[in-house]
Formats: C-alpha cells, structure tokens, sequence
C-alpha cells in the first residue's frame, strides 16, 4: 500500500501546492479561533475534508487509477478512528465523573486543606507527570484539567499556566514510557529500542519538565481558593462515585495491557471499558441505587475536540499521500541526526507528531539507540510547544474553552522552550557524554 502510494510524489503540482495553501490557511484559522470566534474544529474539518476531495479531482482530471488514494484513506480512517474511539471513551467517563460529583470531593479535599494556589499548581504538575507514563499523556490531561477547572473557574492567572504546566508534565511524563504517548509506543512496536531504553529518558524528561514548572510558577497568584468551611458543605457523591474511579483506572489498565500482550489496538480495550460503564450502570437501577445515563453524560462530551482530530490528522495525512511529509527526511541528510531530531520537535509541534514519527520510522535513518531515544524524547515533548501540538494540549483546550486557548498558551511558550533546551542538553551529557543508557 505504502509502496503504491510513495511512487506519485504530488507535491510540487498543483494540487500539491492548492493543498498546502489550504492546509496554511486553515491553519491559521484555527491559531486564530479567538479573533474570529471560530471555533477550532469548524476550519480543521473543512482544511482535512477538502484536501482530499482536491486530490480525488487531481486523480479524476488525469485519468490515475484510484488504488492509491484509496488505500490512504482506509488507513487514515483506522487511525483517526482509534483516536477518535479512545477519547470519546475518555471523555464519556470524565462527564460521568463529574455527574457523580467525584471532582467535587476531590475540589473540596485539595481546598479545604487550604493549599495555596502555588501549591495546587505543583501538586497537579507531579500527578500528570506520574500518571501519564501508566495511563496515556491524553487522559491524564483531561482528568486533572477538569480538577483543576473544578477549584476555580474564573480565576484565568491560575488556570492558565496550571493549564500549561498540565500538558507539558503529561507529555515528559509520557515520552519516557513505552506507552505514555503514541509515538514512543509506534518507536518500541518497530523495535528502535527496548522497553528498558526508553526509562533512561527519565531525568531529561522530569528536570526539562521542573524548569518549565518553576518559571511557571512565578506568575501563578499568591492566596489560596476562596473557602468558607461554614458556608460551604463536603460534597456527597452520588451512589456508584467509587465504582466509576475503579472502573476507569481498570479501563485504562485494560488499553494498556490488551495493547501490549494482544496487541489489540487501544481503542478496543478503552470501548470494553465503556461496556462495562453501562452494565454498571445497569446493575445501581436494578437494586434500586441513583443510577445515571451513560448517553445523557455522552451528550456533554466535546464533540468539537473529536471533529478537531479528525480535521486534523485528515489534514496532515493528505500531506503525508502528497509528498510533504518526505522532505523531513531530508533533514538527516543536511544537518544530521542529533540536529534534526531536535528540529523534529519543533515541526511536532506544529505538525500532529504521530504523522511525523511515522515519516521518520519509515524512511528509517540510520541511527543508534542514543539518537532514537532523542527523537521519541523530541517527538513527545515539542508538542508542548504549541496549544494544539499535542493530543494532551488539546484536550485540555476542549475543557477549558475560552481560558487555555493557543492566544493564552503562546504567551508562556518561552517557559517551555527554555525546558526544552534543558531536556536536549541533558540527553546530550547524558547519552553522548556519560554514555549512561
């Protein structure tokens, strides 16, 4: 398929060129969602949808045998399908959650402590940068995202860098697993390093993180959350609250597992958990407990981040089946590995990393483990870069709509770029240096 598809090199025709046109444009419609009050998903989908109808008209006009194109568009369906099924899962059970008041105990708990806002802003920086190496960077955004927004919803110079210290902790903390992010586990599925390799990504993951955090953290406010212990009750969960927590990290358990021992896709063992949501919820109105609807908690969940994805990785695959994809290749050749790995980072941010590691894994460079390790380190951390580089980024973007928006996240993007830095220098000490890997 792939072979069929990498003979016709489309990019410098005219299609090639209209696409990339398009594809900028509707770029810059979604960079700019404030200014024009579009919301983000509307220019993604129409961006992603219409580059291929461009190419289909291309293929037509000249007479091409439609194999090729076809073939694409299946695989892109798989992929943005198990996206898409992963996170509506995700979704569903952090509406449920939120229905069954679990983030409200959890608000009144981090509150009633009388934690300052410095605090609350570390405290979920640690927890996303521990969480996402066993769950998934994603998740892990969205649930302390929406703990986050749970402990105060207006105050914008709180949620803001908390917002970003969110998504950067979730993306270090996932690159130095197998299966925190997406890219590292499509670089250990195809063998570039073993399971233990990617652990000594650990200390240029975390201190890049801390750095980024610390700078952050100058611009969190000083006080603590508004809390009147004689106005303000703890919050009663609603029957089957706990239920819902275990049964979350049991699906996330199951994606994982299921993953690594059946190689069954992600997605599949995330829709098994959410079966087992609805017979949980079958099982509290058969014995009379307050139950609740998994279809009504459906409802609430962002349909615009999902269509976003969808618009997005349809996007970057009309570019990958016309050609510009290949030219990353070309950046080993002029400048090296080491360089154009870190390079790689950067166009993660702006392109959907999981497109950009696959060009990478395809065309394969000849590289060791240490320079490997470095380009799934880049792969996971540049998406941070930017509000909507990562899966984690915009989740969290979908939760916080309006607050964390790329507008808010770019004026604190030097923080990251500073931690970013730091991760490249000290993979270089590390690795090349001390050879400690």
């Amino acid at each position: 398929m792939h072979e069929a598809t990498e003979m016709i090199n489309l990019a410098t025709t005219w299609v090639g060129w209209v696409s990339l046109a398009v594809f900028v444009i509707g770029y810059y419609f979604i960079a700019t969602e404030e200014s024009y009050e579009i919301n983000k998903a509307k220019p993604a989908l129409f961006t992603g949808t219409f580059m291929f109808m461009l190419i289909g008209v291309y293929y037509a006009l000249n007479g091409l045998d439609p194999e090729p194109m076809h073939n694409e568009l299946e695989h892109l369906i798989l992929e943005i399908a198990e996206i898409f099924f992963f996170l509506l899962v995700a979704m569903t059970y952090i509406e449920t959650l939120i229905e069954r008041g679990v983030f409200d105990l959890m608000k009144f708990k981090l509150v009633s402590k009388g934690y300052s806002y410095k605090k609350l802003f570390w405290l979920t920086g640690l927890l996303a940068f521990f969480i996402s190496p066993v769950a998934d960077n994603l998740t892990t955004a969205l649930i302390l995202s929406t703990v986050l927004f749970t402990i105060d919803k207006k105050k914008t110079d709180f949620l803001v860098p908390g917002a970003i210290n969110i998504v950067v902790a979730a993306n270090a903390g996932g690159a130095w697993s197998p299966f925190g992010d997406i890219t590292t586990l499509m670089a250990w599925t195809a063998g570039k390093g073993e399971f233990v390799d990617f652990l000594f990504l650990f200390p240029a993951s975390i201190l890049g993180w801390m750095l980024t955090a610390f700078l952050l953290s100058m611009f969190v406010p000083k006080g603590e959350p508004h809390f009147d212990a004689s106005t303000e009750k703890k919050p009663v969960l609603k029957d089957g609250g706990m239920g819902v927590v275990y049964l979350g990290v049991g699906t996330i358990a199951i994606a994982v597992l299921g993953h690594q021992f059946f190689h069954f896709p992600a997605m599949w063992g995330m829709m098994f958990g959410l079966a087992l949501l609805k017979l949980y919820s079958i099982k509290l109105e058969k014995t009379g407990r307050q139950h609740f609807d998994i279809y009504v908690n459906m409802q609430k969940v962002e349909n615009d981040t999902l269509l976003f994805f969808f618009g997005i990785l349809a996007a970057v695959g009309a570019l990958h089946f016309l050609g510009w994809l290949e030219y990353i290749h070309h950046l080993y050749d002029l400048v090296g590995a080491t360089a154009a790995n870190i390079g790689v980072g950067f166009i993660s941010a702006i392109v959907d990393n999981v497109p950009v590691m696959s060009a990478i894994l395809k065309s394969s460079p000849s590289m060791g483990v240490d320079e490997w390790m470095l380009v799934t380190l880049t792969a996971g951390i540049g998406g941070s870069l930017i509000s909507f580089g990562s899966a984690a980024g915009v989740g969290v973007m979908g939760r916080l709509r309006g607050i964390y928006t790329f507008g808010s996240h770019l004026k604190y993007a030097w923080t990251i770029l500073a931690g970013y830095a730091l991760s490249m220098i000290i993979w270089y000490v590390q690795f090349e240096i001390l050879g400690l890997y």
